[in-house]
């Protein structure tokens, strides 16, 4: 199966979250075919997750056909929004045309394919 493009995997995943109530927005468009993706998940509490793209030496259990190609890691887990937001930046300088999404979830569910999970 063809890895999916990020635009269309973007566009799916915050239809899908907002659909399930929890609001999310694209924050920093990137390349629209092969452009890396990090989900920001705020717990409304001040603290955060952050969701990047997982090595493609290891998936782990989760199968990349399945997941349209795309296979998540978490970078930060219960930190600061603040933080997150200072690792977003620097994921942006590093790589302008990486997507950046947000969203919101108390439990911090991210409904992301992660890799060890």
């Amino acid at each position: 199966m063809a890895r999916i493009t990020s635009d269309f995997f973007v566009s799916a995943y915050v239809r899908r979250r907002n659909d399930a109530g929890h609001f999310t927005a694209v924050v920093g468009k990137g390349a629209a075919e092969a452009g890396a993706i990090f989900v920001k998940v705020s717990r409304l509490d001040g603290t955060a997750d952050l969701y990047g793209p997982a090595p493609q030496v290891y998936l782990g259990d989760v199968d990349p056909s399945v997941a349209g190609g795309r296979v998540f890691e978490q970078v930060l887990a219960g930190v600061s929004e603040a933080d997150v937001d200072a690792r977003l930046r620097s994921e942006r300088r590093f790589d302008g045309d990486c997507w950046i999404i947000e969203t919101e979830d108390r439990q911090g569910t991210s409904d992301l394919d992660i890799i060890g999970t």
